[in-house]
């Protein structure tokens, strides 16, 4: 397991701290005008669609609290659905409704409300409760993710996502995060989630954490967390990938779930990624982003989403914890990347 306990560890390992994060990810990076296409949901969805990459439909939208009397007849025909706050952060304000009871709207935990419960949820969201700064918001209307079964037994109540750390356009670190009765099903690795890294040629489960400390089994299922092995997992790496020419931002979280019918879909990006992710996976961001470099520089003309997808599965090997090195990558120049 993964456990390291001095600055000079950290530095031989490539750990990255929150000042190289900050300075060399995100402000070498990422222009602070780009921001609003990430931390407004609503702005993401919309560039998402144009650009025709997959993410949970969306049923409508609330701007203004007027607009609340007719909400009503709205959700009359949707009996799953997600409503959250376009500028939220950190899960805040989302709620979840899986079905109905009565007149009655049942949360993904059980607990039924009425539709006067929503209303003040969504005129919260609308008063700034949950956005950025506080500041107005709207409030977001999307179709229910049905997860992928290949998450049963490996998450509590919630939805799990996968992050992937993506640097100019290559994707080079994931983890799952699965939710507990800690995080009241939320997959919030602050609140007491599950962070699993996976292993990025593979998408198999590597070691995984909850409050940075090891763990092997998922303290309310008793699923063993190794088993974990993510499908469509090329797929998933190339939609990660696509967001960098969306966004245009160099370094950013995509945040990912698997539905059981639309496969892999984005429902959330970050500008400013967290760095639990190494924890998760056992080992540092620099080396990795230092090969991008070196392969950039190599490289002569543009790639695809779905070649930096497949460079990305070649490029990295975590069976010892270590990056491999270029030339143990046994891949061909950038330049030349011609597979089909």
């Amino acid at each position: 397991m993964f456990r390291i306990t001095t600055p000079g560890k950290l530095k031989r390992a490539g750990i990255a701290g929150m000042n190289r994060r900050n300075v060399a990810y995100i402000g070498q990076n990422n222009q602070r005008r780009l921001y609003p296409r990430v931390d407004d949901k609503l702005i993401t969805k919309q560039l998402a669609r144009r650009g025709e990459i997959a993410v949970p439909p969306l049923l409508g939208v609330v701007k203004f609290t007027g607009q609340l009397k007719k909400l009503p007849e709205f959700l009359e025909s949707h009996e799953q659905f997600v409503i959250k706050p376009a500028k939220g952060s950190g899960g805040k304000g989302i709620l979840v409704i899986v079905g109905r009871k009565g007149e009655g709207f049942v949360k993904s935990s059980g607990q039924v409300i009425s539709f006067n419960d929503i209303s003040r949820h969504v005129n919260n969201i609308l008063s700034g409760l949950f956005s950025l700064g506080g500041r107005t918001d709207v409030a977001m209307i999307e179709s229910m993710v049905q997860s992928s079964d290949v998450f049963a037994n490996f998450t509590y109540e919630g939805v799990p996502d996968i992050r992937v750390i993506v640097y100019k356009g290559f994707p080079l670190m994931a983890m799952a995060r699965l939710s507990t009765r800690a995080s009241d099903g939320k997959a919030n690795l602050h609140q007491g989630a599950i962070g699993v890294g996976l292993e990025i040629r593979t998408g198999r489960a590597l070691r995984a954490v909850q409050n940075g400390q090891p763990i092997d089994y998922h303290p309310d299922t008793g699923a063993r967390l190794e088993d974990i092995a993510v499908p469509h997992w090329e797929a998933l790496l190339e939609l990660a990938a696509s967001c960098y020419e969306m966004t245009e931002l160099g370094y950013l979280g995509a945040d990912i779930v698997l539905d059981r019918e639309r496969g892999p879909l984005i429902i959330e990006l970050n500008a400013r990624p967290g760095l639990a992710i190494q924890v998760a996976n056992g080992t540092g961001l620099h080396p990795r982003i230092e090969q991008i470099e070196h392969d950039i520089r190599l490289h002569l003309r543009p790639m695809s989403a779905k070649e930096r997808a497949r460079w990305a599965l070649r490029a990295f090997d975590q069976a010892e914890d270590r990056v491999m090195p270029v030339d143990a990558a046994k891949h061909q120049p950038l330049a030349s990347d011609t597979s089909a």
